[in-house]
């Protein structure tokens, strides 16, 4: 058995010697708003820390070893582009290297135009950090997969939350940006589904001007209403942190400040999350958010397909990666795969204040006929996908 063993270390060894480079590219923006220093202040458990690299540098390491068996040594190449045409022209000339899986930290706007300018090609898009829903519903494409939850995923795991504790009148206060609106319609998707009665819907405004008073104070806003929560959709956190302890009746707030649903969460401490989060502290400086979470995930998950699959071809990774047999585990409990509608990765949500984890989802009792994590999120009947 010893002799086996020495046996087997060495052909590793030996592949590793001979090993040809196995490159995932990674696509950023050279100035994303999501990440500019006049967002980052309010710090809530939706908004990165930092760009997202980091994660998936980390996965890196820790796949070191993945492709011995194939000969493959796995390498990242980050690309920085200023707008998507510079990012099309780096996908066009890295493909000819033979690059074909892309790691894509880019807003909404920006996926949506690399995954339909890609339409066809042999590549696979994995998004890390756009959660708009539009991404898996009208603007699917069959090569774009989904690593980060979408909005219809966290707004349905805070509704149930609600259910179960049994407040189920919510005040709405939403923002008007895009990002603040897909919120707020996902919320209003997710009540609906799980019968948390909305009781009003306020719009806020950050402003200074006199005239908008009562769409920037927390007092007016929250008046002469009935509700057991406030749900704030703030994607940017600057109003949502000013909310607690404002409100007219002392209320809990939740959504975007507060109880806040999220992919990762730093206090999370079951199923090996401690180790994963003490590895990226030490690596990055920061705690892991749930972008930084995504990104080592993707990493992992095309790593780890490499490894089980035992190939490198193209065909037969995308095939097995969207297969029912890949099973990838994310230091959550239940183990995800992707959702062959829409290309979401199926993963339990985190349900935390910003020092401590009260829940994960989905809740005990919320059933679904064929995968329980399809109780969050759109399910097969819900999608507007269509590969």
């Amino acid at each position: 058995m010893i002799r086996g063993i020495f046996l087997l270390i060495a052909l590793l060894l030996g592949n590793a010697a001979m090993a040809t480079d196995f490159t995932i590219g990674y696509l950023q923006l050279q100035d994303d708003p999501r990440y500019s220093s006049k967002r980052s202040f309010a710090q809530y458990l939706m908004q990165p820390l930092g760009r997202p690299y980091a994660g998936a540098e980390v996965a890196l390491k820790e796949s070191k070893f993945h492709g011995s068996a194939v000969g493959a040594e796995f390498k990242l190449q980050p690309v920085n582009g200023k707008d998507t045409a510079e990012l099309l022209a780096q996908v066009d000339s890295l493909g000819k290297q033979g690059v074909q899986f892309f790691v894509v930290d880019a807003p909404a706007v920006t996926v949506a135009e690399l995954a339909a300018a890609t339409k066809g090609k042999d590549l696979l898009l994995f998004n890390i950090s756009a959660r708009e829903d539009s991404l898996r519903q009208a603007q699917c494409q069959p090569h774009l997969l989904h690593i980060i939850p979408n909005y219809a995923m966290l707004t349905d795991a805070l509704t149930q939350y609600l259910k179960v504790r049994k407040w189920p009148e919510a005040l709405l206060l939403h923002g008007t940006s895009d990002e603040d609106l897909q919120l707020t319609a996902a919320f209003e998707r997710s009540a609906k589904r799980y019968g948390v009665d909305i009781t009003e819907k306020r719009p806020f405004e950050l402003s200074n001007d006199p005239r908008h008073r009562s769409q920037n104070n927390v007092a007016l806003l929250t008046s002469e209403a009935d509700y057991d929560v406030i749900f704030v959709a703030d994607t940017h956190g600057e109003f949502a942190r000013n909310v607690p302890y404002q409100s007219i009746r002392p209320q809990l707030v939740v959504g975007s400040e507060g109880l806040a649903p999220a992919a990762w969460h730093w206090a999370w401490d079951r199923h090996g999350a401690p180790q994963l989060e003490k590895r990226f502290e030490k690596y990055a400086g920061r705690p892991m958010r749930d972008v930084d979470w995504a990104a080592w995930l993707a990493v992992k998950a095309i790593a780890e397909a490499v490894q089980r699959s035992a190939s490198t071809d193209f065909a037969k990774l995308r095939d097995y990666l969207l297969s029912d047999a890949f099973i990838l585990d994310g230091f959550k409990g239940k183990r995800s795969n992707f959702r062959p509608w829409d290309h979401q990765l199926r993963q339990p949500i985190l349900l935390g204040t910003h020092n401590w984890v009260v829940e994960r989802l989905p809740l005990d009792g919320f059933l679904h006929q064929t995968n329980n994590l399809d109780t969050l999120g759109f399910d097969e009947r819900d999608s507007l996908c269509k590969f």
